[in-house]
């Protein structure tokens, strides 16, 4: 696979490392700078590409999302030669801005960028994405915004389930400019200077389709085919497959595709449930999960699977996707009046990570995870569910306080019950 390469060595040189560093009584890693007796190592290495570390569980080379917080839900990062599919929400709101993320760290790290749309030109796309936060700066606009945001049940330490200690903390805090993965301001625009010294491609699909475009039976939409096409030019041009090497450093294409599956794409699989091209979707996946294995790139889509009616249709996507995210928001819902969920905007959903070279994906052992937009971040967070809301240290009192003083039986039922519902929590 080309997201895993290494260059090669012979026999004799990995055996006269491994002795070096013996007899310096020094471990195996490889040292950063060069050595003071001034030998020149040449042991395997990975391919060094800026914006990108290997994977800690199999060596696949990682890139980030642009949230670090989801790059430690995915196992680290999204692994080079994957697809990331996005459910969107229901009225759009959120998925564009995790499809906006990806894009913004691929500025960042000087990636090269194909971003492909149907009702909004790729170059206006650009022009929105979130300003990034590097060093002290980022610090002090943190700081700033999570105190803005702190709630009064933030200032309580709690101590919370057996099974929420053994979860890993989700990292919300900002980073430095020179580490995996960066933090963004929501309220602010990248810099034009940034955009305009980065290397991208646009597709928008209005442009390159005409009107008088004949359709073969049983293939492919145009949107579609054309969409391959410009991929694959991208691909071969600029070296992204390896058998053309970049005249550059070696870099790593980031592809956007946005509002995959809708009617916009000339896809009818949201409008009827057995459409007349209900296997184009899945055609279009197959052909360009083989266009991402072969090469150094890695792909983001948004889909409206809210739409597709055909149940069928929705499990071949997840199958023919890596990386299976979903975003519920309880914008017009019930949660958004519980009071379980006032601090948060919604729920996602990891429901696939890829196990890759396997027949079968890996799932999330995290499971009670929802989002909120704060006036410059998003944030992932574990959502405390109702039934665990008995852990609240003013219950712990409460209870103690019960078993010295019986009280009368119905009186033990009402404060029961008040203890149940964390709305009711105030009252202590």
């Amino acid at each position: 696979m080309a997201a895993v390469a290494t260059c090669g060595s012979s026999a004799g040189s990995t055996g006269s490392a491994v002795a070096t560093a013996s007899k310096s009584n020094v471990t195996s890693f490889q040292r950063r700078g060069p050595r003071a007796s001034g030998t020149n190592d040449s042991g395997p290495r990975l391919v060094s590409i800026a914006g990108t570390r290997p994977s800690v569980r199999n060596g696949q080379l990682l890139v980030s999302t642009g949230l670090p917080a989801l790059d430690q839900l995915l196992g680290g990062g999204l692994a080079v030669g994957t697809v990331l599919l996005i459910e969107e929400d229901k009225y759009n709101i959120y998925s564009p801005l995790l499809f906006k993320y990806f894009l913004a760290e691929g500025i960042v790290n000087g990636h090269t960028l194909l971003v492909a749309s149907t009702k909004e030109d790729p170059a206006n796309i650009l022009q929105e994405l979130p300003a990034p936060l590097l060093d002290d700066k980022c610090k002090k606009e943190f700081d700033e915004d999570v105190y803005n945001h702190k709630t009064p049940e933030s200032n309580i330490k709690m101590k919370i389930a057996w099974r929420y200690q053994l979860l890993p903390k989700i990292e919300i805090g900002p980073v430095s400019s020179s580490r995996f993965g960066h933090y963004y301001d929501a309220s602010k625009r990248m810099p034009q200077e940034l955009i305009e010294a980065s290397n991208w491609h646009g597709f928008f699909l209005p442009e390159k389709i005409s009107s008088t475009l004949k359709v073969e039976p049983c293939s492919l939409t145009p949107g579609y085919t054309k969409l391959l096409q410009f991929i694959q030019n991208i691909i071969y041009e600029e070296g992204f497959d390896g058998s053309n090497p970049q005249k550059k450093q070696r870099n790593i294409l980031r592809i956007g595709i946005q509002n995959l599956g809708s009617p916009l794409w000339g896809d009818d699989i949201c409008c009827a449930e057995n459409g007349g091209n209900s296997h184009s979707l899945t055609k279009f996946l197959y052909v360009l999960r083989g266009l991402l294995r072969t090469s150094l790139s890695a792909c983001i889509i948004t889909m409206p699977t809210h739409l597709i009616q055909n149940k069928a249709v929705i499990a071949r996507v997840t199958n023919l996707s890596d990386i299976v995210v979903g975003l519920e928001s309880f914008i017009g819902s019930e949660k958004e009046t519980n009071p379980l969920y006032k601090d948060y905007h919604g729920l996602i959903h990891i429901r696939q990570i890829p196990r890759l070279n396997n027949l079968i994906c890996d799932e999330s052992d995290v499971k009670d995870l929802a989002f909120k937009l704060k006036r410059k971040l998003f944030t992932i967070e574990i959502c405390w569910p109702s039934h665990y809301s008995w852990i609240h240290p003013a219950n712990y009192l409460l209870r103690a306080l019960i078993l010295l003083f019986p009280l009368p039986r119905t009186m033990q039922i009402k404060m029961t019950t008040i203890m149940s519902y964390p709305s009711n929590w105030y009252i202590f």
